[in-house]
């Protein structure tokens, strides 16, 4: 059932004590950003001199942009390569991909020491520096995603002269978006090349871009499998199985190529040599390539993993988690400097932004055609 809103359509989903949770600890995270901005970085995290970033960079930034990356991969699946079969997802792909985004913006204004400050990079120019193209991709990434989204809206209201100006250049925007996609996820490996000297040897490369580049796409499509789980068990619609088990056939070429890449690059440096001596980095590494890499690849290789429900929804959890645990060993847990265990204050950060998400996800799908219409059952009158 759903209550006529103007044109937009209210569908009554009931709301579980896990969703009330979510907003209860979505308030207490943003409250806590918004003590923040008043009393600033020292008196609310546990960032030093010799620290200059933490939790709010490797995890909400680092992490929550790589798990965006299935809005461009699953966009040019559909538009570029002309496979509409995969259609059905689009919508809530590229909705996750757009919220990601907004969040990784919310987290630089609470990172920056003068938030106030981050439009001047509108203005003031550094085009040598890789946080300069990070920021511009970003940004115009951002508005890119909400054009490629901004067609739910309008067809929800009933714009139609906004919407046939936006299909019309649909193509352009969805080859925008990979571009710009492209150059950001890859540029925020190049960002780290400068710090040979911070990052621990086991995950210092020249080929990081390459790296998290192809991490990313991997761990996008694993998202795109895990939200549609998700959205399954939260609103009663259908996980279609079948079409993600074609999409997730990519996921193995691209963790394969990956996992020869890096496995080749630590023999020929000879920087195997840390595993060797054992400790928590070479723990990290190979829990990380076993858990993260050559786990989810054997699954989604195996078509009978691949196309049984738990098998598929289980892999993807585990490239998701092999990203994750790749951003935190690279510029976190093994990143030279003066000790740090994030504040309370940074973890209920972190956990609200990301309640904010499942929040902006959940208000699209109660307002939005995010999914297809179940068609009504035909009956025959006796």
């Amino acid at each position: 059932m759903a209550l006529r809103m103007g044109q937009l359509r209210l569908r009554r989903y009931p709301i579980g004590p896990g969703m009330i949770l979510v907003w209860v600890l979505g308030a207490l995270g943003l409250s806590v950003a918004v003590y923040r901005w008043f009393v600033g970085l020292d008196s609310t995290t546990a960032l030093t001199d010799g620290r200059g970033w933490g939790i709010w960079i490797s995890f909400d930034m680092m992490s929550g942009i790589g798990l965006a990356a299935g809005a461009f991969t699953v966009a040019a699946v559909v538009y570029i390569f002309n496979l509409k079969e995969f259609y059905p997802i689009v919508r809530p792909t590229i909705l996750t991909g757009f919220i990601s985004y907004i969040l990784a913006a919310l987290t630089l204004l609470v990172d920056l020491g003068f938030p106030q400050r981050i439009w001047h990079l509108l203005i003031y120019w550094n085009i040598h520096s890789p946080l300069f193209e990070i920021g511009w991709c970003v940004m115009l990434y951002t508005a890119v995603l909400a054009m490629e989204f901004s067609p739910v809206v309008f067809d929800a209201l009933g714009w139609k002269v906004p919407l046939k100006i936006i299909r019309r250049i649909t193509i352009v925007l969805i080859v925008a978006g990979v571009t710009l996609s492209t150059l950001h996820q890859s540029t925020l490996g190049t960002m780290l090349t400068i710090l040979p000297h911070r990052i621990h040897p086991l995950w210092y490369s020249g080929l990081l871009p390459v790296y998290f580049y192809l991490t990313a796409i991997a761990a996008g499509l694993g998202m795109t499998v895990f939200e549609s789980f998700l959205s399954a068990r939260a609103y009663g619609i259908k996980f279609n199985l079948n079409l993600l088990s074609r999409l997730a056939k990519i996921i193995p070429y691209v963790l394969g190529t990956y996992f020869v890449l890096r496995m080749g690059e630590l023999f020929i440096t000879g920087n195997y040599m840390y595993l060797l001596k054992g400790g928590w980095p070479a723990a990290m590494f190979i829990a990380e390539i076993l858990g993260g890499v050559l786990y989810p690849l054997f699954c989604f290789i195996d078509p009978k993993t691949r196309e049984n429900l738990d098998g598929i929804v289980w892999a993807s959890v585990f490239v998701m988690g092999g990203l994750i645990l790749n951003r935190i060993n690279t510029t976190l847990s093994f990143f030279s400097g003066d000790f740090y265990l994030p504040a309370w204050s940074e973890l209920a950060v972190s956990i609200g932004l990301t309640c904010l998400g499942f929040i902006m996800f959940d208000a699209a799908v109660r307002f939005l055609p995010m999914f297809p219409e179940p068609k009504p059952e035909v009956t025959k009158s006796l």
